[in-house]
């Protein structure tokens, strides 16, 4: 009698609920906790068949599983736990643990089921489960955003990095300007001077022969500063990128002849610049001022490095691919040596000795160049000559 009422007291107060149903399904007993997580009372309940508390498919399919277990004895939960859902008073549905035993009591067999309520469990784990996914995207969205910091200082350094090297590199070029003008403008200047003091000398005597010499020589000096100041005129628009091509169509014949004589105007005792133009066309699409700036700056270089009685041969072409334009000299060319740094500014080739130049003139040419998308290429031996090349994709 006590180990009854011992049962029914642990039964009663149990946390987890427990029913029991007969053979046919039908429920004859609920505890307290049973009641309580399906919402029922136990006069709602008692007699019911248990599938009352299943939510579909499992409510219909109850009794055939209850009728297949007792032909067969094939155990599907009986003896077994696994996670169902259940049906609530209200409708909603809710997960749970069971485990169901079969008693035989007297003459017939009970089935106790035993329901452990995993709503809580379950929240938990979805809150969990969120949690953890908000988690991994707060990593990633960090991760992105580090990511990105990192590539932001990476730029942020290269530009750093791209900044000092021009700084350096601007240095560096005001360092040889200071370095080559004091030299190259000392030069014209003192000539000036000395031709100003002699024709003052030969104007008291009247000398005319001589103060027409040094007037010459005055105009040389002059012509000299303008080119100094003009090289680095230009290379102060290309650093700060100001200087963009404007194509245009024009004759190229009648430019190069206008040119040629322009030039030999300068030319030494005796030199010759002999123009010759290949192809049946005559016109082309370039901009005609820097590839003024290009040719003068050759032919200008193959004058001044050129000795008297030498031919200087200025050649252009048209094809069916591209605009040619050719200067050849017989002077004192450019040593092997030099060949790789001659377009660096400032760079003058080891054998110019005396000759006054800024060593802008080739950087300035390779760079109109560029603007225009042609090509610069030459071939140079010492003492033998140089002839430099421009080429230019015809533009239709």
């Amino acid at each position: 009698m006590e180990s009854a009422k011992l049962l029914r007291a642990i039964i009663e107060t149990a946390i987890d609920g427990i029913i029991t149903i007969d053979s046919k399904g039908k429920i004859e007993s609920l505890n307290p906790s049973a009641l309580k997580i399906f919402g029922y009372k136990e006069e709602e309940l008692i007699g019911k068949n248990i599938s009352v508390l299943m939510p579909e498919p499992d409510k219909s399919r109850h009794d055939g599983y209850l009728h297949r277990y007792q032909d067969t004895g094939e155990k599907k939960i009986i003896g077994k736990g696994r996670e169902v859902r259940g049906l609530k008073k209200d409708g909603s549905q809710f997960p749970f643990r069971l485990a169901v035993s079969e008693v035989q009591y007297e003459d017939r067999i009970i089935y106790t089921g035993f329901i452990h309520d995993l709503s809580k469990e379950k929240e938990a784990e979805e809150f969990l489960k969120k949690y953890a996914s908000e988690l991994e995207e707060l990593v990633e969205h960090r991760t992105r955003s580090l990511k990105q910091m990192l590539y932001e200082l990476e730029e942020a350094k290269e530009e750093a990095n791209i900044s000092l090297e021009k700084e350096k590199h601007l240095n560096k070029m005001k360092s040889r300007f200071v370095s080559m003008a004091s030299h190259e403008f000392r030069t014209p200047l003192s000539s000036m001077q000395l031709s100003v003091v002699l024709i003052e000398k030969y104007l008291q005597i009247s000398d005319n022969t001589q103060i027409l010499k040094h007037l010459q020589k005055i105009k040389n000096a002059i012509a000299s500063l303008n080119g100094i100041l003009n090289d680095f005129l230009s290379l102060e628009k290309l650093e700060a990128g100001i200087i963009a091509p404007n194509f245009g169509v024009f004759d190229v014949i009648k430019f190069s002849e206008e040119l040629t004589e322009e030039l030999q105007l300068i030319t030494k005792d005796d030199q010759i610049i002999i123009y010759q133009h290949t192809g049946s066309e005559s016109e082309i699409n370039l901009d005609q001022n820097l590839l003024r700036n290009c040719l003068m700056n050759l032919i200008s270089n193959a004058i001044k490095y050129s000795g008297e009685n030498t031919l200087i041969e200025f050649s252009t072409e048209i094809n069916e691919k591209y605009y040619l334009f050719t200067v050849k000299d017989n002077g004192i060319g450019i040593p092997e040596q030099d060949h790789a740094a001659l377009f660096q500014p400032f760079f003058r080739a080891h054998n110019t000795g005396n000759i006054p130049g800024t060593g802008l003139g080739l950087n300035i040419v390779l760079r109109y160049v560029n603007l225009m998308d042609g090509k610069v290429s030459f071939e140079s031996k010492s003492n033998v000559g140089t002839t430099f090349t421009l080429l230019f994709n015809k533009k239709f």
